[in-house]
């Protein structure tokens, strides 16, 4: 069994879930763009550190609460 962490849900085809399967921490990424991306990271450093390359504070300029929201939702992971 396993953890499932939604850090974003904008419709059915733009969200970010995080799944805990033991010590590996499994990401997906589904967009209407780019259809789905998955991530898998053995820790919880290394999904922090590519969500902060992911989602980059320039790209959030007036939209910080949304960022804070977002960067809050992967810390609880």
């Amino acid at each position: 069994m396993f953890k499932k962490h939604q850090i974003y849900k904008t419709d059915k085809y733009n969200m970010l879930t995080v799944e805990v399967k033991g010590k590996t921490l499994v990401l997906r990424e589904i967009s209407d763009q780019w259809g789905e991306e998955s991530h898998e990271f053995v820790s919880r450093q290394e999904m922090l550190h590519w969500a902060r390359n992911r989602f980059r504070a320039e790209n959030y300029v007036g939209r910080e609460e949304e960022l804070q929201a977002i960067m809050d939702a992967f810390r609880e992971v």
